[in-house]
């Protein structure tokens, strides 16, 4: 079998591995404070590095040649911590956040986006006000504005504002596996946002910011107009919008589950396979060029003009970006070396992409179109080797499905640790998916090409809408089949890393046939197993009750096992719900979910409520909602807790003359007066108080 792997082929991948050691280390650990020391060492290895050069024949530097290999991935690594440093905003000495200010200055660096009546985006503050005098300013802030009823979404792109210095800290995650929107904002050099009502901003001055940017979301604006004007179905058109387009639109949720369960969101997600199509047609009309070696240098600059000008189109969106690169390097490397290493050009991509923005490396969508990609020039071969047909049309199927396996194997480990889940029909949906989605393609961009007249235009829109409708049905079916997804699959980072040993462990043994592979192999994934299980058995003897903080609603977990009573005023379709609940029933193997709100009475065989009374195995909690009000009991009612919620009108006064209690627990949904009077008169009481609002979630271990 032919190995396709060879680091002398590749020699980025050492120098890749080095870069992103450096990277990684400054994402977990801050080195902010020694920046200078770091440009010390950069500088002193470079200068070291030249003199060996200088003297490389006097002093005999080639009879140790591994003194250069040293020097240049302690550089490689050195400028890794150091331009991940460099590029965090925050430790910019004009960051806002170190400046006093009035108001701030502030510039649209991203398409403003509309959900209700409220306006998101990101801004670039680029002066601070303080006592009149103005100063220049640095740093990223996520601004949501209130509209009125009667005004209209105006805002774009480069837009300059005056607002008011209110800004806060993103919020950490407050309960258990929520999503870390914090951190993830973090990776995009966001820290601070701001909420504003429409009297709080004043427009200063449009089109500020990049010329090419603003050219370039004015067309994709256009365009996704032509798609809104012809295309009816709202399903079809969002995915035209965002497949084609690049643009960010309200997918329904049945959609959008479709295409996560069953493998092939990807598509949803304008990336290296759109580009690649691109240049697949490209490539095609353009072969007539191929006869001269002129022709081929023509060829390779309208490929590359036209790739760019899809990227235009697109908005200049960031995965696109990064795969119109690829393809860039891709296209150079084919035309001035007919024998390349399509491995060593796409890790001079990633290389080159990272000295430009060292945060690509948290993002998802990098980790895995390169992880795809890298799977398709290495392990698809050694898949495809494994079976021979000796039908054509069965060596084509399975040379479709062997692209599919490579990419799914190895984005297999990232996605489980991102989405905690796995397709189990990922096979049958990437094979029903190529055709459709490469029509799609074509007819969309087609489309959008055409003159505006609709005895043209119509005859391509059907064609599409038809196209999208009959491919999201039959991802819909697909989802539906029995045991169509592995839901729930939460695996730590030493976990995560096992897998990816596994995986490398299996192909290399597939390639060298050495038993040590699979022995270390079988080592580790025994490790896994064990790891896996040890959580599976830990989760089913666990039992707990976690306050959960909801911010504008209320919820309660009573965790028996994997048995599950969730006492919440959300219904499960929610956002919030989806978003603050559900990962944490999930992340903790609950299988049997139960749900009481404030009105219903629910027993089962450790849990039960009977009106405002909750009894979980040895603990028994009082809600004192709104109905709580005017309520004066006989006989003091002993409890372990009051969990006040519905922001009633009460004091501890009114709490204590009908209950004993230890603990008072203070849902996230009460008013800040009520709050603040039920913590001065707690501590005035010396009693207990546990406030959720603005803090994490409360955690009751059941010793039950």
């Amino acid at each position: 079998m032919k190995n396709t792997f060879f680091i002398a082929e590749s020699p980025f991948v050492l120098l890749l591995m080095h870069l992103l050691s450096g990277i990684f280390l400054s994402v977990v650990f801050s080195f902010g404070n020694i920046l200078p020391l770091l440009l010390t060492c950069i500088f002193t290895i470079s200068f070291i590095f030249c003199i060996l050069n200088w003297k490389y024949a006097d002093w005999k530097i080639y009879r140790k040649a591994w003194i250069g290999g040293i020097l240049i991935y302690l550089f490689l690594f050195l400028l890794g911590i150091f331009l991940a440093e460099k590029n965090k905003e925050i430790n910019n000495s004009n960051h806002f956040s170190k400046q006093k200010a009035t108001s701030l200055l502030v510039t649209i660096i991203q398409e403003p986006k509309q959900t209700g009546n409220v306006v998101r985006f990101n801004t670039l503050v680029t002066h601070t006000s303080f006592n009149g005098k103005i100063s220049v300013s640095s740093g990223s802030m996520l601004v949501a504005l209130k509209l009125d009823s009667s005004q209209k979404n105006n805002f774009n792109y480069g837009d300059e504002f005056l607002v008011p210095n209110q800004y806060k800290p993103i919020d950490a995650p407050f309960n258990p596996a929520e999503f870390n929107y914090k951190l993830w904002l973090q990776h995009q050099n966001i820290y601070f946002q701001t909420f504003l009502n429409p009297n709080q901003y004043q427009l200063i001055t449009t089109n500020r910011g990049n010329p090419i940017i603003a050219y370039a979301l004015a067309i994709r604006k256009k365009l996704v107009q032509k798609y809104q004007k012809y295309l009816h179905d709202p399903d079809a058109l969002s995915v035209a919008s965002t497949l084609i387009l690049g643009y960010r639109a309200d997918l329904s949720t049945d959609v959008l589950q479709a295409y996560s369960k069953t493998g092939t969101i990807h598509v949803l997600s304008v990336s290296g396979m759109h580009v690649a199509l691109v240049y697949l047609i490209i490539n095609l009309l353009l072969r007539f060029l191929n006869r001269k070696r002129s022709g081929v240098l023509l060829k390779a600059f309208i490929s590359i003009l036209l790739i760019w000008v899809y990227a235009l189109v697109t908005g200049f969106s960031p995965a696109v970006c990064r795969a119109a690169v690829m393809i860039t390097f891709v296209i150079v490397g084919r035309t001035y070396n007919r024998h390349i290493s399509m491995l060593n050009i796409l890790l001079v991509s990633a290389f080159v992409l990272l000295l430009y923005n060292p945060n690509f490396v948290t993002d998802v969508g990098f980790q895995l179109s390169y992880l795809a990609v890298v799977g398709l020039i290495i392990l698809q071969p050694i898949i495809e080797n494994l079976l021979e047909f000796k039908h054509q049309f069965a060596r084509r199927v399975w040379s479709l499905l062997s692209v599919s396996l490579a990419a799914q194997l190895i984005t297999f480990p990232v996605s489980v640790f991102y989405f905690h889940q796995f397709p189990v029909y990922f096979l049958l949906s990437n094979l029903f998916i190529v055709l459709p989605s490469a029509l799609i393609m074509y007819v969309g961009i087609a489309f959008l090409f055409v003159p505006d007249i609709p005895v043209i235009a119509k005859p391509l829109a059907f064609v599409l809408e038809k196209s999208i409708v009959g491919m999201n049905q039959g991802l819909s079916w697909i989802e539906h089949l029995p045991f169509g997804s592995w839901n729930k699959l939460w695996i730590t980072v030493p976990e995560y890393l096992i897998l990816y040993t596994i995986i490398v462990c299996l192909f290399v043994w597939l390639v060298h046939r050495k038993s040590l592979l699979l022995q270390v192999g079988a080592v580790f994934t025994t490790l896994f197993l064990v790891s896996f299980s040890y959580k599976k058995i830990q989760a089913q003897q666990q039992d707990e009750i976690v306050f959960l903080n909801l911010r504008k609603n209320c919820g309660i977990v009573f965790k028996n096992g994997n048995e599950a009573v969730v006492f919440t005023d959300l219904k499960t379709s929610d956002k919030s719900f989806q978003y603050s609940v559900q990962p944490y029933l999930d992340s903790c193997k609950s299988t049997k979910v139960s749900f009481v709100n404030s009105d219903k009475n629910f027993t089962n065989a450790v849990f039960s409520k009977q009106n405002k009374l909750v009894q979980f195995k040895n603990q028994l909690i009082f809600v004192a909602d709104k109905g709580f009000e005017q309520q004066s009991f006989s006989q003091k009612i002993k409890v372990d807790a009051v969990f006040i919620t519905q922001n009633p009108k009460i004091d501890l006064a009114q709490i204590s003359k009908n209950l004993i209690f230890d603990r008072l627990i203070v849902a996230s949904d009460n008013g800040d007066y009520l709050i603040q009077k039920l913590t001065g008169e707690a501590a005035a009481d010396g009693r207990k108080i546990i406030v959720l609002k603005r803090n994490k979630a409360f955690l009751l271990q059941s010793n039950l």
